[in-house]
């Protein structure tokens, strides 16, 4: 039997991050796995929840949660009311937030071994702060790209800064989410923070990357890079998953689609040696 509570704390720009915490009732072990959602995420899209049970009966303590500008709120966690957040958000902000959340879990499980663990972007921001901190035991990415900025369309910028803002389209709301210029004000001002292989080359913590064969948003080579900065990393290739490893959203099905539950196995495996 496994519990949830949530809680709210402060976050960037004095704005509320909603964390969840699932957990057996006696906290046995107290491994604590903290994990960050990907880019037009948030903590509860698709098998999320699920797989913080999944972890909590394995005596985890699972952790998770939105970051403070992802573009939901405390009163509508999984939907994107809050456009102008969104488009205020970057790469330093989620680190900062990321930071708040170590903080209260460091306050609230005294001596715990905490496991950095990420999806997507959420995947990047957990190797980054693996770099920054000196709290973090392993780190697990799925399906994370090994660099921040190479997506940015080099000759849309002039056209970007004159506009203040660009949008993306999110196909599963139909939203044109904007993303204003400061996104890549920051990018530039803060470089070598948000570099990634800086970040993976100088990671002395045991390291997982979990990748699918078949990803169209993050190709298979942006695993093999990271797995090539830190020769010391474990890379699980996933044959013939996608980016999200076979789930959806919203998410209704009793039993693991293949890729997640060998995603999932392998993780647990990692994280239990």
């Amino acid at each position: 039997m496994t519990n949830q509570q949530i809680f709210i704390i402060i976050g960037t720009g004095n704005r509320p991050i909603l964390i969840d915490v699932t957990y057996k009732e006696n906290k046995k072990g107290k491994r604590v796995v903290v994990f960050s959602h990907g880019f037009k995420g948030f903590k509860d899209w698709g098998a999320f929840n699920q797989i913080a049970e999944t972890f909590a009966e394995n005596n985890f303590v699972f952790v998770k949660f939105n970051f403070s500008h992802n573009g939901t709120t405390s009163s509508d966690p999984i939907d994107f009311v809050d456009l102008k957040a969104f488009g205020n958000n970057n790469f330093c902000k989620e680190l900062d937030d990321l930071g708040f959340v170590l903080d209260w879990v460091e306050e609230n499980f005294i001596n715990a071994e905490i496991y950095l663990f990420g999806h997507s972007r959420g995947g990047g921001i957990s190797m980054l702060k693996t770099a920054e901190e000196n709290r973090i035991s392993k780190v697990v990415s799925w399906a994370s790209p090994s660099d921040f900025t190479n997506k940015i369309p080099k000759e849309r910028i002039a056209l970007w800064k004159e506009k203040g803002v660009a949008f993306v389209h999110n196909g599963r709301t139909k939203q044109n989410m904007p993303m204003y210029f400061q996104f890549y004000e920051n990018c530039i001002a803060n470089k070598d923070r948000i570099d990634i292989k800086k970040a993976v080359e100088s990671i002395k913590i045991p390291q997982l990357i979990i990748h699918g064969s078949e990803d169209p948003t993050v190709k298979l080579e942006e695993a093999k890079n990271l797995q090539k900065w830190n020769p010391d990393s474990q890379l699980h290739i996933i044959k013939g998953a996608d980016h999200v490893l076979g789930a959806f959203h919203p998410y209704d099905l009793e039993k693991y689609p293949t890729p997640l539950q060998e995603a999932i196995d392998v993780t647990i495996d990692f994280l239990k040696k």
